[in-house]
């Protein structure tokens, strides 16, 4: 048994997802066939089910980088080996609008977790066949992404350096968000194939607006539905070797 994650394993499945937001590991939930609450203890969520006859599990993880370890570490000691993380993001580039949807081609480290798996010089990078995956369905159900790098940081109120943001800015990156740095990195350390995709909450002057509700929640379930769709694919590939 699992220190915080208390299961069966065997209604773990290989395939998981691993959104920060409970609410959204329960619309993933909603849009598998048979799904069913495993566990919810030690703020984990999680839900087993199946999308097209493929058995999948998604774990709400909470914010930040030190719960998103744990989910990934003791999942993958009950036979987990693919992550997709669909969250939400705020966003740096003029243009970028709420209900955008960002495929991570990697990540910027300002997260300190990662730090005790690999040092701050590896980079923080999805499984090229995951984000191959997630770039197909995309183009396969005909909804517009941003492939790109995005930065993630523990310290949501903590002080910002306008400087280092502008840095950013400048240099193209194209989201902003709390937990792929250590998923990609403690994917990297343990052997686990990693993605991660989200939805942008806001502009680059205003976060989560009111008047951008909508297009969030449409946006959110663009990236929903791309994830399931990806995963799908990588479980038909994996079946064929």
């Amino acid at each position: 048994m699992e220190w915080h994650i208390q299961c069966d394993p065997e209604e773990i499945a290989r395939y998981v997802f691993c959104p920060g937001d409970q609410a959204r590991a329960r619309k993933i939930a909603g849009q598998i066939d048979n799904s069913y609450l495993v566990t919810d203890s030690r703020g984990y969520a999680v839900f087993s089910g199946y999308y097209n006859d493929v058995f999948m599990t998604v774990i709400g993880t909470g914010m930040g980088g030190p719960t998103v370890a744990i989910a990934v570490e003791e999942l993958a000691h009950m036979g987990a080996d693919t992550f997709v993380r669909v969250g939400s993001c705020g966003v740096f580039q003029e243009g970028q609008r709420p209900g955008d949807v960002i495929i991570a081609s990697g990540t910027v480290r300002h997260g300190g977790t990662a730090n005790g798996y690999l040092p701050p010089a590896f980079p923080a990078v999805p499984t090229y066949s995951v984000l191959r995956a997630l770039v197909d369905a995309a183009e396969a159900a005909d909804i517009p992404v941003t492939v790109g790098i995005g930065v993630a940081g523990d310290g949501f109120y903590s002080p910002h350096d306008p400087k280092t943001s502008e840095m950013l800015r400048s240099a193209g990156v194209v989201s902003v968000e709390m937990e792929s740095d250590t998923l990609f990195i403690v994917g990297a350390y343990r052997g686990l194939r990693t993605g991660a995709l989200y939805a942008s909450d806001g502009t680059p002057d205003e976060i989560k607006p009111d008047w951008g509700e909508a297009d969030f929640r449409r946006g959110e379930m663009d990236a929903i539905r791309i994830g399931l769709e990806a995963m799908l694919a990588i479980a038909r590939a994996d079946e064929t070797q």
